[in-house]
């Protein structure tokens, strides 16, 4: 067992932890955070995309262990009292169907806006590849991450 501690959406949170243990697993079945989904366990479908140290990255293929010491922040923790404007986007523009893929969506999509506050449609769509959807077509999430994009540069002025 590997003692770990990690600041998870804003609150340090310690564990132990085997050494096999994947980020996804310690976050739903140790913390009770179950916004995150455990998708196809392979890093294929992006379900589990959480943010850790402000990157996103897929929680099936990170082991807690490797998260010792670093922020991760959940689709939970994105709202700080209201919701992310990503959040409201995706609801806004109705970029959702059954829901599965929409915290991995977003939480790539956070990272994505803040690596490049103004993309393109073409590099949203190279941004959030590694992220399925099976039921939307993409078309109103990338609609969706447009308007938060929009929205989030009129906020920093």
């Amino acid at each position: 067992m590997h003692r770990i501690s990690v600041t998870v959406n804003g609150t340090t949170r310690e564990g132990e932890v085997e050494a096999r243990t994947l980020l996804v697993h310690w976050l739903r079945d140790s913390l009770g955070l179950a916004g995150t989904p455990i998708g196809c366990d392979t890093s294929n479908c992006g379900a589990c995309t959480v943010l850790m140290d402000g990157r996103s990255v897929k929680s099936c293929s990170v082991l807690a262990v490797q998260a010792d010491g670093s922020e991760v922040t959940t689709i939970q923790g994105l709202a700080n009292g209201e919701w992310h404007p990503v959040q409201k986007a995706f609801k806004e523009c109705h970029a959702l169907q059954c829901g599965y893929c929409t915290p991995g969506m977003i939480t790539a999509a956070v990272d994505l806006l803040g690596e490049n506050p103004d993309p393109t449609e073409e590099e949203i769509r190279h941004g959030l590849e590694g992220n399925l959807c099976r039921c939307t077509g993409y078309h109103n999430i990338v609609k969706a991450v447009e308007l938060a994009a929009g929205e989030m540069r009129e906020a920093a002025k």
